[in-house]
Parts: C-alpha cells; sequence; structure tokens
C-alpha cells in the first residue's frame, strides 16, 4: 500500500518505522529538514520537505494515488486541514491524530465532513489502557480481544511464588483455571513455552484467558488485587482530565496535583468530583500531606519523563500498592524493566500502534485476509494476532495435535460465538470462529500460515 504520513515526531516516525518495515510504500513529509534527513538515513521511505496541509506538497507526495494519509504533526488543525485536503485530493483513506478534548468530542459531528476514516487521541487511549491495569492491578499490561470477551494479561512471577519451579502441564492439575501462559520473557530470551517448560521467579508471563478466569488464576497463585478505589496523579495535563472522568465515573476517589494554577482552575471546573491541589508533585512533603501511603494507586503524568520515573520509585518505595508512570522516550525502555515500577505507558507509543493496527486490518481486508486485530507484547518482540476463520481456511476441522505448526507460535483462544476455549491437542478451529495466535514471527497475516 502507498502511505503518506505528514509529521516526522514520534508517533510519525514510529508508524513510518513500523509501516515500512511490513513493505508498504511510505512516504514524510515535514518541515524539519534536519529530522526528514535521519528518519530517511534510518528508515526505507522517502521524505519530502514542506507543508503536509498544502496542496502542492500533497500533490508532490503523489496524494491521488495514496491509500492511507496519516497527519500526525502536534497541531490539530492542521492533522484536520491535511485530512481534509488530502481526501479532496484523492487519498483513499485519511487518519489525524486529535489531542484537544473539545475537538475529539466533536468528531462524531464532523468526521463524515472532513472524510476522516479515523481519529486518533494518544492522551485517551493511554487514559483508557491506565484505567484498565488500575481495575486490574497485579496486571502489568493488558490487551483486550474478541470484543473484550478474551484478555492477554502480563504478569511478573513473583518470589516464593507457587508458579516458581512449576511446568506448564502442571497448571491445570494445580489450581483448576483455563488459562494459557503463551508467552514468557525470561531476562533477554523470550520463549513461546511448551507444555514441559518450567516457570522461574522473575519470569514475565503472558496469560490468555477471560477476564473471569484470570482473576481466579491470580487468586490462586496469590496475587489477587480488587479494583483501586483511591488514586493520586501527578500532572494535569490531558491524560489527566480523561483518566479522572473515567475513573470518577466508575466511583473512584481521585486527587490531582499539579503546578499550574491556570490550569488547577479549569480542571476544578471540568472535574467536579475529583480533588485538585495545587502544587509541585515532585515535593515529598505535600505528597505525604495529601496522603500518599493512604492511596491505592499512583500515576505520575507530568511532562518529563525522568521526573515521572523517580516519583513513581519513590511512591513504590513507600508502598503504594500500584505504581504507573509516563514514559515518551522509547530509549529508556531498555532500562525499564530493571526498576520496581509496576507499569509504564507511552501515549505516543500506543497511538502509533493503534493506527498501525488499523493500517494493517485495512491492507488484510483489502486483499481479502482474516486478520481482525494485532497487538505487540515483548518490546515488539511477540505478536498477538486475532483472526476470523473464512471458509476456505486448510486448518479447519483438524485437531491441533495433528498438523506440525510453525516454531515460535502458539494458539493461544479459540472464541465460538460466546464460548471461550483454551485449546488442547484435541480442539478443533471451526468455520465462524475467532481465533488468537501468538508468534515470534512478525506479520502473520493468514491463519494458515500457522502450519509448517
Amino acid at each position: 500500500m502507498k502511505i503518506v504520513i505528514v509529521g516526522d515526531g514520534k508517533v510519525g516516525s514510529t508508524i513510518a518505522n513500523q509501516l515500512s518495515l511490513e513493505g508498504h510504500d511510505v512516504i514524510v513529509i515535514d518541515n524539519n529538514a534536519a529530522v526528514l534527513t535521519n528518519s530517511g538515513n534510518t528508515m526505507d521511505i522517502f521524505c519530502i520537505e514542506g507543508n503536509g496541509a498544502t496542496a502542492s506538497v500533497l500533490r508532490e507526495a503523489g496524494i491521488q494515488q495514496t491509500d492511507v494519509l496519516i497527519a500526525a504533526t502536534s497541531a490539530d488543525e492542521v492533522n484536520m486541514l491535511c485530512c481534509l485536503l488530502g481526501k479532496k485530493l484523492g487519498a483513499k483513506n485519511t487518519i489525524a491524530r486529535v489531542r484537544n478534548p473539545e475537538y475529539f468530542q466533536q468528531m462524531s459531528l464532523i468526521k463524515e465532513e472532513l472524510g476522516l476514516s479515523m481519529a486518533v487521541n494518544p492522551e485517551l487511549a493511554a487514559a483508557t489502557e491506565i484505567s484498565r491495569l488500575l481495575r486490574f492491578p497485579s496486571a502489568i499490561k493488558i490487551e483486550p480481544f474478541a470484543r473484550g470477551k478474551v484478555e492477554l494479561v502480563e504478569l511478573k512471577i513473583p518470589e516464593h511464588s507457587p508458579l516458581d519451579g512449576m511446568p506448564l502441564w502442571a497448571i491445570y492439575k494445580e489450581f483448576q483455571v483455563k488459562i494459557l501462559i503463551c508467552a514468557v520473557q525470561r531476562e533477554d530470551q523470550v520463549i513461546i513455552p511448551g507444555g514441559e517448560f518450567v516457570l522461574k521467579a522473575g519470569d514475565k508471563i503472558n496469560i490468555t484467558a477471560s477476564h473471569l478466569e484470570i482473576a481466579n488464576f491470580f487468586r490462586a497463585i496469590g496475587v489477587f488485587r480488587t479494583g483501586v478505589k483511591s488514586v493520586m496523579i501527578i500532572g494535569g495535563g490531558r491524560i489527566a482530565y480523561y483518566l479522572a472522568k473515567e475513573l470518577s465515573s466508575i466511583h473512584v476517589k481521585v486527587k490531582i496535583i499539579e503546578r499550574d494554577l491556570k490550569r488547577c482552575e479549569y480542571l476544578c471546573e471540568v472535574l467536579p468530583e475529583s480533588v485538585i491541589i495545587h502544587g509541585d508533585g515532585t515535593e515529598k512533603e505535600l505528597l505525604h500531606e495529601e496522603g500518599l501511603e493512604k492511596t491505592d494507586a499512583f500515576v505520575t503524568l507530568t511532562g518529563m519523563d525522568e521526573e515521572n520515573i523517580i516519583v513513581a520509585l519513590y511512591a513504590k518505595e513507600k508502598k503504594v500498592s500500584k505504581v504507573i508512570a509516563k514514559v515518551n522516550k522509547i530509549s529508556f525502555y531498555e532500562i525499564m524493566d530493571s526498576l520496581n515500577i509496576d507499569s509504564f505507558i507511552s501515549p505516543k507509543t500506543i497511538a502509533a500502534q493503534n493506527i498501525v493496527r488499523y493500517v494493517r486490518a485495512m491492507k488484510n481486508s483489502m486483499r481479502d485476509n482474516n486478520v481482525v486485530t494485532l497487538h505487540t507484547m515483548i518490546n515488539d518482540q511477540v505478536e498477538a494476532v486475532e483472526f476470523k476463520v473464512r471458509e476456505d481456511s486448510a486448518i479447519v476441522g483438524i485437531p491441533l495435535k495433528n498438523f506440525k505448526r510453525r516454531d515460535g507460535l502458539i494458539v493461544a483462544a479459540i472464541i465460538r460465538g460466546s464460548q471461550i476455549i483454551i485449546p488442547n491437542g484435541s480442539d478443533m478451529i471451526e468455520k465462524g470462529d475467532n481465533v488468537v495466535v501468538v508468534t515470534t514471527k512478525r506479520h502473520l497475516s493468514d491463519l494458515n500460515e500457522i502450519k509448517k
């Protein structure tokens, strides 16, 4: 597919890199020549210097033959204008990054007029992910499949866990729960495990099951925690706004500490159910004064990654049960595993992943493939792909034990109507099923590819 991306910041460059690796013809437009030079030297893309919200530059990029135009600049107005122009000039599909809550709330009214296929709000997406983690605080990360019927949950095995030294085949016998451990990260190694694989304390495991079965499993191994009742948020930006609205709707007590007085006054108006504190959330005296040790969860959302990490580490040192930090710099991800922080979120990375997922689904529908959703895990080393089983699939009606699967791949779940099947060798895939496959093989695009 031919894809034009306007904006070569963190979101734009992440999208460009992923889509170029998947073999798409990617053109990036930006005003910053230095940034474009760096991208052109490190990625297999074509770069154009100029204003992507002008017809002349879009025509230079070949907008008339473009399958997808992605507007990912830092300015919402530019992104919407870019998509409007692109659609008028012949782009088949357009995607805009829209961050302003007031604009985003109006998307349903103007989406058709703008010709938008999709609007992405990084801050709202990040808030949604944080909210999901706060409802299931034992998890490091949660990815929903099959419209939420199945979840893929990441958990770190603690010291003295009953899982330490246990082979996978023994889990059901010991705990009577229908879950599947589909991927294991052990130090720098990523493993798609078989039944004889033995777990160790410190492993990060990815579990597939229904929400209820995962909760039962967490109870059985002694790590279950109920959803939080109170949250302290450091930083009153857009993510804090969206998160507080969502948490207040489920009766979670929210306290936001924000430095800027005008922002505090605004938050007081739009978030009447939340407590807004004007102050510096990096000052430990203020944190203790506002009840740091008594809060169920602590979320750092300032504009500085370093600040978020340091304050989150302090909260963890003070035994706060669930701590989440916002981190945007991808370069930090290599050291995150060594930090005593429960979860990290990156709004820009989440937005980029959502757009890439949408583009990939679009490509598959154009090629009559059967990918429904795609999630990446363990620093993009593993993909979890949901397929819709078509009539002509070569694996329909065959017990899983009777065909050879490719290495580094596992069938993690079968969704048949309202039934969730955590498969064993005797289970078969049927026409109309949704099937979740976890694999270290990138860019799996057809269910038949799971066979050797």
